[in-house]
């Protein structure tokens, strides 16, 4: 199953690539349009738009898998390995509660507003809604399955705290990780 996730998530990297792609030519060339000819893509602001909220939620559904949202640890570290299990335990069911609400809250959403059109592009506003289903689906996939290991004793004690503190503590972290394995292999 992980390495299905793992491929799910190659895939979702490559539409995110191509969504940021057609967004950059999409808008740059509007620009140009307007700027260098007095027209414009009418439909470049609209789409632009849904790609990025697309963007988004995609992206957190990988961010999620690679554990790289932001969060405090600074108490759950100094816990014992029980309670950073206990923690991360309570951490996933409340996420996938979370989840669970965002799911019905964006299926609703995408009903009511199925028959409303955009009004440039005249397609459903319901696929702006959409794209809090598909996250909330694979969200809550991936955090399941986390908790299952969790539960089946498959994760390692270094895994259990499933945040970082900060980028540049993470950045840190790899610069004095680095000299100490120099200084190691010198003596």
């Amino acid at each position: 199953m992980s390495r299905w996730i793992e491929r799910c998530c190659r895939g979702i990297e490559a539409l995110i690539a191509a969504a940021l792609a057609v967004m950059v030519v999409l808008v740059f060339g509007n620009v140009v349009l307007r700027y260098g000819f007095n027209s414009g893509i009418t439909v470049s602001e609209e789409v632009s738009r849904w790609l990025f909220i697309w963007m988004t939620f995609l992206g957190a559904v990988v961010a999620l898998k690679e554990h790289g949202h932001l969060g405090v640890d600074m108490v759950v570290q100094k816990l014992p390995a029980l309670g950073k299990k206990v923690c991360l335990a309570v951490g996933h069911v409340v996420m996938l509660y979370i989840v669970w609400l965002l799911f019905q809250g964006s299926v609703a959403q995408a009903r009511i507003n199925w028959d409303v059109t955009a009004p440039v592009t005249g397609a459903s506003m319901a696929i702006v809604y959409a794209s809090g289903v598909v996250f909330s689906v694979l969200a809550g996939l991936i955090l399941a399955l986390d908790l299952l290991r969790l539960l089946t004793g498959r994760i390692a004690e270094s895994d259990l705290v499933m945040v970082q503190e900060s980028e540049e503590a993470v950045q840190l972290q790899q610069i004095l990780g680095a000299k100490g394995d120099a200084q190691g292999a010198r003596r």
